[in-house]
């Protein structure tokens, strides 16, 4: 067929006429008529379309004049109405309310708000405090890393971490953040609006130190970047943490070396030292100390610094039963571990597996478990050459502990406050701990020895009351929990069990052992438990604190 017998008039195609030696594969066969409907019918010859979202026929729900034609996403579905909303588009459970008091800390509205979808948090309570326009996203996302960096290389929780993050950012007017913390890395993300493109920065944490004193001047400052009535510039907030940076610890290193050896001798005490075996203890500690402090001036890491650290007790006290001098050489060995005893990250990992952020805490229990590790190793060095000198160690000893309610609460007191001095902790604290480190051995006491109740229970209510006593403190402070728990927890960590525990794999008792140091296990978890427990009752049954009196205090103080 020629190209001009192909071409057909415009009148014929208008019309509807077909060549009928044109044939396709989409053609209706001969006999077979399709049905036309009122939705495919556009034309004679177009077939009609059909899909799987089609109306199907006999049902047609009517549509009202005017409106939108349903299949864009942005269109209302068929069947909503603004005065009669159906309930299936309301969950069933109901929407959750937001409880955002101005009477309670910080901390608790920031943690509220990380704990909801971005879309369900509420805009910023207050108007953004920054200069005229407005600081620069990035300044302000990097101030952010800076203050989390400090908090969590002082042993802060993971929760605690992004809430403070959360709520610098938020003093700034950005509302639509999202921090993450891991253990050594921070990162966090601020997209301006669904269309904008996200702002991501991050920090790596290299090096952890332990200054509570500064930890609070951290708390200190995002606790008036979030009261509305202050105005805290971002260069006010730079300076301020450059003087954080540049501070001196609070203590000299003659006193961390005494507070050590006071530390461990009041441990001896608590499981039944006399003078001797305190004066033992405390040079046994104070000689610890020392070598792990050269150790880390050689840049060993601080796997070795335990190792060495836990050396000089356990020989002094080998040395002790060598010599056949009549004292306890478990209590001197005993108190010499309490100072090493890492229950700072401990309750750190604890509490970050109770809250969610397992990553973290997972990295926190592997290096408790590796500086445990050191310990264990140093110790049993010692041991195992005491064993091979003839030193007669009794691994029943702690059987014979004698009850000496006076002298163990003082020695408990003593504990938390060189723990206290330990931590760098602020002068205006270290009464309140050493108080709450009283209260807590006076509460095991009381339940362990008077009431017959096991070792592990006894524990975990101790620590308890330490958590629930140490948040209400900083809540009464505005001020982080860790500087009024850590501390106080000290005369209950494990040093004894630890021993015994050492000691019986030293003579080839490993059953024994094992069974010993699954109970020093036990008492760990028990201490982090019971301390995050407290903490977390006061959060939810006990509202201490009030923005009116946190105005009030400032005023005072020419504010």
């Amino acid at each position: 067929m020629t190209e001009t017998e192909g071409r057909k008039p415009q009148s014929d195609e208008a019309k509807g006429t077909f060549d009928p030696e044109i044939t396709s594969e989409f053609a209706i066969p001969k006999g077979l008529a399709a049905p036309k409907g009122p939705r495919g019918s556009q034309g004679a010859g177009e077939s009609e379309t059909t899909s799987e979202f089609a109306v199907p026929d006999g049902l047609d729900v009517g549509q009202p004049a005017g409106a939108e034609s349903e299949g864009s996403a942005f269109s209302l579905p068929r069947t909503y109405s603004a005065r009669h909303a159906p309930p299936a588009f309301t969950p069933a459970e109901g929407f959750p309310v937001v409880s955002l008091t101005k009477d309670v800390p910080w901390q608790d509205r920031m943690r509220t708000m990380l704990r909801m979808p971005v879309a369900e948090r509420p805009s910023p309570e207050p108007p953004p405090k920054a200069e005229e326009g407005g600081p620069a996203v990035p300044r302000v996302l990097d101030l952010t890393l800076r203050i989390g960096e400090l908090l969590l290389a002082g042993g802060e929780g993971a929760e605690d971490v992004e809430a403070a993050m959360f709520a610098v950012c938020r003093s700034y007017g950005l509302d639509r953040c999202e921090p993450n913390v891991t253990f050594t890395l921070l990162s966090i993300s601020y997209q301006p609006s669904l269309v904008e493109d996200p702002v991501t920065a991050s920090r790596t944490v290299r090096r952890r130190g332990t200054d509570y004193t500064r930890l609070a001047a951290v708390f200190h400052l995002v606790d008036d970047l979030s009261d509305p009535e202050t105005h805290i510039s971002l260069e006010e907030s730079y300076r301020r943490l450059a003087e954080m940076r540049r501070n001196r610890h609070p203590y000299p290193t003659w006193v961390l070396t005494s507070a050590t050896g006071l530390l461990a001798g009041a441990a001896s005490v608590l499981v039944g030292g006399d003078l001797v075996v305190f004066l033992a203890a405390a040079i046994g500690a104070m000689l610890g100390d020392r070598l792990a402090w050269l150790c880390a001036g050689r840049g060993l890491p601080e796997f070795y610094q335990f190792l060495v650290a836990a050396m000089p007790p356990a020989a002094i006290g080998i040395a002790l039963t060598l010599g056949h001098v009549d004292v306890k050489a478990s209590a001197v060995i005993t108190g010499g571990l309490f100072a090493l005893l890492p229950g700072r990250a401990l309750v750190a990992g604890v509490q970050d597996g109770l809250t969610g952020f397992y990553i973290t805490a997972a990295a926190r229990l592997l290096e408790v478990m590796y500086f445990f590790v050191g310990i264990v190793v140093g110790v049993l060095l010692m041991l195992y050459l005491g064993v091979q000198l003839g030193a007669h160690l009794n691994p029943d000893a702690d059987l014979g502990i004698t009850e000496r309610p006076l002298w163990q609460i003082g020695a408990s007191m003593l504990l938390s406050l060189t723990f206290a001095v330990l931590l760098q902790q602020e002068r205006s604290t270290v009464l309140a701990v050493t108080l709450n480190g009283g209260v807590a051995w006076s509460v095991y006491g009381a339940m362990h020895y008077a009431g017959e109740i096991s070792p592990v229970a006894s524990t975990a209510v101790a620590a308890g009351v330490v958590g629930l006593f140490g948040q209400l403190l900083s809540r009464y402070r505005f001020a982080s929990a860790l500087p009024y728990t850590t501390a106080a927890i000290g005369p209950l960590l494990p040093g004894s069990a630890t021993y015994f525990g050492l000691l019986a794999i030293a003579q080839n008792e490993v059953d024994a052992g094992l069974v010993s140091l699954t109970k020093a296990a036990a008492l760990a978890m028990a201490i982090a438990i019971g301390v995050n427990l407290g903490s977390e009752i006061s959060r939810l049954f006990l509202r201490i604190g009030s923005a009116e009196k946190r105005r009030a205090a400032k005023r005072t103080r020419g504010f």
